[in-house]
């Protein structure tokens, strides 16, 4: 069910409806009476192929305030405005999507689209907050352009990456296990620059940190992805922090308050030296060039070495290239004693092709000497595998399954 609030944003759900529609989902669209006045029933009803729900008294012999919470697999709001997010707080129930917010007993996504002092504001803030405990899943929104010439947080999400954000939650048992917790994810390549248009870098696309953050999202979490160079676009519902170097990297991630901090990020292990001030010529050397470099900053390390208590937990990964699957536990192990980190993700990049691909094949190893083993899957599902490990230490009491 695709509930749309009356927002400017409303002409966005279109995109989303639209997304929906072609990935094979059936789509009931229940629009509030304001949402009518910015994009009309004939819309709704041409790309959902279905009757659009408007009010409690059309089609009453079907009980529709009741029957379509009760018949959805998710329910996603888009926009959801202030007025929406207060009134859902509240169980308000004065019209059809109110009324069918209070039946359902699906997951539900909310995507924020305000101007960005109402986003902010203790009573919005409030509700948000409310919404989240009791297991909904509201999306941050984006920054950037508002109505007329306003900038700043409260810009709806992606259309696409609400899509992504709702078939991530469809495509998995419900679960909210990650509510209330507080999540930083590193991703991408670091890159370190030797002159104004030259650096070293990394393969590294960003996929599996994307998918790490889609992922905990979709489980209640709030997220904060620090974001190298990336080929892939940062999904919905997360605060972006764009890095560079590895200094950048490790700018970004000192002191930030969080319950767990996931190092998925690939760190150049070596920088030059010096960095040119200008474009180095070829033209104007002479034979071969000999580039000195040091190593960089040990990110992850250094996080760990900040940390007092047991929070936050640190996760961190390793790419490696091994011999045999006992060499690469070997590894591993290895390099878990020497960073002091919880759980460290490792994958062999040697004989396939992991970066920028959409499947990854790892293990989970623990401090506490733990191995859980992840065959080749999707990066989602080997994400997931890595937040149900996170959640039973989050969570003692929880088995993993």
């Amino acid at each position: 069910m695709l509930g749309v609030a009356g927002g400017i944003a409303a002409y966005k759900a279109v995109e989303v409806l639209r997304g929906l529609a072609e990935s094979g989902h059936d789509v009931t669209v229940v629009p509030t009476e304001a949402a009518l006045k910015f994009v009309g029933e004939p819309t709704w009803a041409a790309l959902s192929g279905r009757p659009v729900a408007t009010d409690v008294w059309s089609g009453a012999d079907t009980v529709p305030h009741v029957r379509l919470g009760q018949g959805a697999a998710v329910v996603v709001i888009v926009p959801a405005t202030a007025d929406l997010l207060a009134r859902a707080t509240h169980g308000v129930a004065n019209d059809l999507l109110t009324n069918t917010l209070l039946t359902a007993r699906c997951p539900v996504v909310m995507a924020p689209a305000m101007h960005t002092e109402m986003w902010v504001h203790p009573a919005t803030q409030a509700n948000v907050a409310t919404l989240r405990s009791r297991g909904i899943i509201v999306l941050e929104p984006a920054s950037g352009r508002l109505t007329g010439s306003d900038t700043g947080p409260g810009r709806l999400p992606d259309p696409p990456a609400i899509v992504d954000a709702v078939r991530d939650v469809l495509r998995r048992r419900p679960s909210n296990d990650l509510a209330g917790v507080s999540v930083v994810i590193s991703a991408g390549g670091t890159q370190e620059a030797w002159d104004p248009v030259r650096f070293i870098g990394n393969r590294s696309s960003g996929r599996q940190g994307v998918e790490l953050a889609r992922t905990a999202v979709s489980r209640g979490a709030q997220v904060t992805l620090v974001a190298a160079h990336m080929e892939v676009p940062a999904p919905a519902g997360v605060t972006v922090i764009p890095v560079g170097s590895a200094d950048d990297l490790l700018a970004a991630m000192h002191g930030r308050s969080a319950d767990v901090i996931v190092m998925a990020a690939a760190v150049a292990d070596f920088k030059p030296d010096a960095l040119a001030a200008r474009k180095i010529k070829k033209d104007q050397l002479d034979g071969d060039v000999v580039l000195a470099l040091t190593t960089t900053v040990d990110v992850l390390a250094s996080l760990v070495r900040e940390r007092t208590g047991e929070r936050p937990i640190i996760v961190g990964f390793a790419a490696e290239t091994a011999e045999s699957p006992e060499h690469l536990l070997e590894l591993g192990r290895s390099k878990l004693q020497r960073k002091g980190c919880d759980l460290l993700v490792v994958n062999e990049v040697g004989s396939q092709d992991v970066f920028g691909a959409t499947d990854n094949q790892v293990a989970i190893l623990g401090a506490d000497g733990s191995l859980v083993h992840v065959g080749r899957s999707s990066k989602a599902a080997v994400a997931d595998s890595l937040w149900d490990v996170v959640a039973a230490r989050l969570q003692p009491s929880r088995p993993i399954d």
